[in-house]
């Protein structure tokens, strides 16, 4: 479209504002809006989000600008102490190949500006393994009608699991007084509650949706303390050493088909929408 044409769609837009706020009411769609419409607040937003991604981008390319200038230095030394060429290129290839593979163990599925905690990206990356052993594995899933997450969903042969990661201060330490979870002298009690809650919503989202019942098991996995147990189930919610995501989902007793794999995983990405 030409610079003309723009400029008459403009006018006959402002020309109709008032049909195009009822267009919009009658399509349901909020992508069916009038220039005119537009507040402040909303181009501020965009403009907002527009500054962070570029920033983003803008210190990604940098480092991959010295990455670059670092494997290139390295084959020229390589190549001027040899005195063969042939030699300092395949090092500057080495040192970009490890350089690239770095980057992609470093990668993570959510978006820089969203990631809620370091502890997330721990158990994410410890679930990439499991995906490639035909776990399917979602992230940041949202309960409709609430504002819980579940910030790991799971389904494999062993069954379908929800997976809340937390950081704590490995100063203090964790322990089970009376079925009750302390972290030093703070309960945690109204934590273990949230996961289970969140794993119960799940777990009826996805039975109703199928027709017949699912189990969903809850967990904590925990980073930071040195928890006095791999995995202990307290009040329905297991509270597991986060380095040990791997080891406690291999140790359940549930048993899937991969029929009943893919279909839990599907509708857990229809029932649990993303929060990113």
């Amino acid at each position: 479209m030409d610079r003309t044409t723009l400029s008459s769609v403009d006018s006959a837009t402002s020309a109709t504002s008032v049909n195009g706020a009822a267009q919009q009411s009658r399509s349901g769609s909020p992508f069916v809006t009038s220039r005119t419409t537009s507040s402040p607040g909303t181009r501020g937003s965009g403009a907002a989000a527009r500054k962070t991604y570029g920033a983003l981008a803008s210190a990604s390319g940098r480092r991959w600008l010295i990455r670059l200038s670092s494997a290139a230095a390295l084959g020229a030394a390589g190549g001027f102490l040899t005195a063969d060429w042939r030699l300092g290129a395949t090092l500057a290839a080495a040192a970009l190949v490890a350089f690239i593979v770095h980057a992609s163990r470093r990668h993570s599925e959510v978006p820089r500006w969203r990631r809620p905690s370091a502890a997330q990206r721990r158990t994410e990356a410890q679930l990439r393994v499991m995906n490639r052993l035909g776990y399917r594995v979602l992230h940041a899933r949202g309960i409709p009608g609430g504002n819980g997450q579940i910030d790991h969903f799971i389904v494999g042969r062993r069954g379908a699991f929800a997976i809340d990661s937390e950081s704590w201060d490995k100063r203090l330490p964790v322990r089970n007084k009376l079925e009750k979870l302390y972290h030093g002298k703070f309960s945690k009690n109204e934590r273990i509650d949230e996961a289970l809650e969140e794993a119960r919503a799940a777990e009826r989202l996805i039975s109703e949706h199928l027709g017949r019942e699912i189990s969903v098991r809850a967990s904590l996995a925990v980073y930071g303390p040195s928890l006095p147990w791999d995995s202990h189930n307290l009040r329905g919610v297991d509270v597991i050493a986060g380095t040990k995501v791997r080891k406690w989902l291999r140790s359940s007793k549930g048993q899937l088909s991969d029929r009943e794999i893919e279909e839990i995983a599907q509708t857990a990405e229809k029932v649990l929408p993303a929060r990113y």
